[in-house]
């Protein structure tokens, strides 16, 4: 099991979830390389390439994040990101720890519309995460930008 409990987690996790705060992203990391336990390493007001900045090719990272996009001339939309990043110089026993300690990051980042697997920081380009959350999220009245 993943150790979570840190309350700077649930903070950090409620305050990207806020409409009145500035921040829309949060990183997690292992304590160390032998740990299970982990801990709020970053927050940020960014989008999606300033999490990825943070991001390290030696390390397993949970992050979680809001993107905003314009739904249509009118209007626009926040959907949440949890993402799941392995670096590409990650250990084996690592790797495999991630997926088992999913679960554990889902029950205290639970909301959000589409998960993403990255490695590298070409797996987080905003156009492309845009893209699958205007698939996953049902009406979309600009139809020009989902084909």
């Amino acid at each position: 099991m993943a150790d979570v409990k840190d309350p700077k987690i649930a903070e950090a996790y409620d305050k990207v979830r806020s409409n009145d705060g500035e921040i829309t992203w949060l990183l997690l990391d292992y304590e160390s390389d032998k740990s299970n336990k982990l801990t709020l390493t970053a927050t940020g007001s960014g989008d999606i390439s300033e999490l990825a900045s943070h991001l390290q090719p030696q390390r397993a990272s949970f992050a979680y994040a809001k993107i905003r996009y314009v739904n249509d001339e009118h209007s626009f939309r926040e959907k949440f990101v949890l993402i799941f990043w392995i670096g590409e110089e990650v250990k084996v026993m690592r790797r495999a720890k991630v997926s088992v300690h999913a679960g554990d990051v889902k029950s205290v980042l639970r909301s959000y519309s589409i998960e993403i697997n990255a490695s590298t920081p070409n797996d987080l380009k905003q156009d492309d995460i845009v893209t699958r959350l205007r698939r996953a999220g049902g009406a979309n009245y600009d139809r020009s930008k989902f084909d």
